[in-house]
């Protein structure tokens, strides 16, 4: 038996065929989660719209770093009012002591405290401070543990640089790190399936929009010579009538021999644009990041027209140097308004103007992505109306390291279940939220300016924005068709909604490594989120 062939010759016999048959319906389009992850936040007064809650036009979007998306602004809806888990201070109020970049990233998709634990917010002991690791998986492995084919999500690191603890966000399992896929080559041969030496080819050729009939049709006529009963003729008549129906929906037309060319994802391609990130020139590498990066999404939007994988991460890289921007300072310093991670000192020279370039960046790739989403028909919509593209953000302002009132912008209203057009204030409903106070440190320009990130002062009023993090996963995952057991804590196997996930969903009960019993204060999911409510 030929792997993917031997298993569909199989089929024919086993005895709920004809009742499956006769059951058979025309399977609606798949739905997806496609999730862009950037680091250190932003420039809040310039990313959210003045606007917190109700219908957005675009007069609320033409002043913002979200601009780009006018274009897809029904297909758009802003969650506000969120809080994502664990915040560091140096109070140890509202988390654990570990590290204020550690625990941004490894409680956000986790919900989950980091272990081992540190109470003193200003130790250097590399054990806790660097290396402390989440006690539970995170969203992505979560999900792809009921929906994905083998279990794992796709996940993309967008330049190919590794992780470190502290910047790492997807965790197969407690305290143990997913490094995921990093350069363009190995994701492009994780999606063929085809690997030199290994793999199936049936299941290659099938990736590539090739007929599962046509793939078998060989052990197809072998069968069809031997003998057998006519009963057992009816029955692999019948089943090839139910795969022809069923696998137009598993393998989209659109899923053909021709998308990774019209992608730019082929190997040439990735060969030529790998080469040019040598940069002989600054000019040149300006050009060369775009091309790179978006490179790497239209790998996921590969992915998500083949239905390779229903959950697939965007990871773009921690400490970055943006070159190709013309801008010096590593990112991690930038968003601290300074030249080094301390916490305080002296701005560096137009460092707001800086952030907001970074911003502009990341929104145009991921309008990128969005758009090549778009153009790709699916049903009577495209791609993106059956996914939930989110642009995911560490923390709400770099310099602050707040986790309330996070950013948060989602384009597609997964096969209809979201509501779009729309920010959701999904704490009060109130449409006056505040914006942060991003622009209350070094906005002079000059190197005059002192900062001081303790302060909070560029952050968000604590008592504002708080509600959790966790029940828009909520919403994601039962989108997506997640099961919960009687619990509602996702289980595989379950049959329940999904009404919790992680250790806690208040940042305050972190502290001290977490409290005991774990709790989920106020279960369920954003109803204000959902399409017709």
């Amino acid at each position: 038996m030929r792997g993917l062939g031997g298993a569909c010759v199989a089929a024919p016999f086993l005895s709920s065929l004809g009742d499956r048959r006769a059951r058979a319906q025309a399977a609606p389009a798949p739905r997806r989660l496609i999730a862009m992850w950037t680091h250190y936040g932003c420039i809040t007064t310039r990313f959210f719209p003045v606007k917190s809650h109700g219908t957005l036009g675009a007069e609320d979007l033409s002043s913002t770093t979200l601009a780009p998306l006018i274009p897809y602004l029904d297909k758009l809806l802003m969650p506000r009012g969120i809080r994502a888990m664990n915040e560091w201070n140096q109070y140890l109020t509202r988390g654990q002591g570990n590290d204020t970049f550690l625990q941004a990233s490894a409680s956000y998709l986790t919900c989950q405290p980091v272990a081992p634990n540190q109470d003193d917010p200003f130790s250097f002991d590399s054990s806790t401070k660097f290396n402390a690791k989440p006690v539970g998986p995170s969203l992505d492995h979560v999900i792809a543990q009921q929906l994905s084919p083998s279990g794992v999500p796709l996940f993309m690191r967008v330049s190919n640089s590794n992780d470190s603890a502290a910047s790492a966000i997807s965790y197969s399992a407690s305290q143990t790190a997913y490094p995921g896929l990093g350069s363009p080559s190995q994701v492009l041969t994780a999606l063929t399936g085809f690997v030199p030496g290994g793999g199936s080819p049936d299941s290659y050729q099938v990736s590539r929009g090739k007929s599962i009939l046509d793939v078998v049709a060989d052990d197809l006529a072998t069968l069809e010579r031997a003998g057998m009963s006519q009963s057992d003729k009816n029955k692999l008549e019948a089943w090839k009538t139910l795969l022809d129906e069923t696998t137009q929906v598993l393998v989209p037309a659109a899923c053909s021999a021709d998308l990774p060319g019209l992608l730019e994802t082929t190997q040439s391609t990735i060969d030529a644009v790998t080469a040019a990130n040598t940069y002989p020139s600054l000019t040149d590498k300006v050009t060369a990041d775009l091309d790179f990066a978006d490179l790497y999404s239209n790998l996921a939007v590969l992915a998500a027209v083949c239905n390779a994988n229903p959950v697939i991460v965007l990871k773009y890289p921690a400490s970055y140097v943006f070159k190709g921007l013309g801008i010096m300072e590593e990112s991690t310093s930038l968003s601290h308004r300074g030249s080094n991670a301390s916490e305080s000192g002296a701005c560096v020279p137009n460092a707001i103007n800086d952030i907001l370039a970074i911003d502009n960046y990341y929104a145009a790739k991921f309008t990128h992505l969005v758009s090549t989403l778009n153009s790709v028909d699916e049903g009577d919509g495209t791609v993106l109306d059956n996914t939930a593209t989110v642009w995911f953000q560490e923390v709400s302002d770099g310099c602050a390291r707040n986790l309330n009132n996070i950013p948060i912008v989602q384009v597609g209203s997964m096969g209809g279940y979201f509501k779009t057009g729309w920010a959701v204030n999904v704490e009060d409903g109130s449409a006056t939220l505040s914006r942060g106070n991003s622009e209350a440190q070094c906005a002079d320009g000059t190197d005059d300016e002192m900062y001081d990130a303790l302060s909070q002062e560029t952050g968000t009023d604590p008592s504002l924005a708080n509600a959790p993090i966790n029940k828009y996963y909520c919403n994601l995952m039962n989108a997506l068709g997640v099961k919960a057991g009687t619990d509602g804590f996702p289980a595989p196997g379950g049959t329940a909604e999904v009404t919790s996930f992680g250790m806690y969903d208040r940042t305050e009960d972190f502290v001290h490594g977490g409290t005991v019993p774990p709790t989920i204060h106020d279960p369920g999911e954003y109803t204000a989120l959902k399409a017709n409510t």
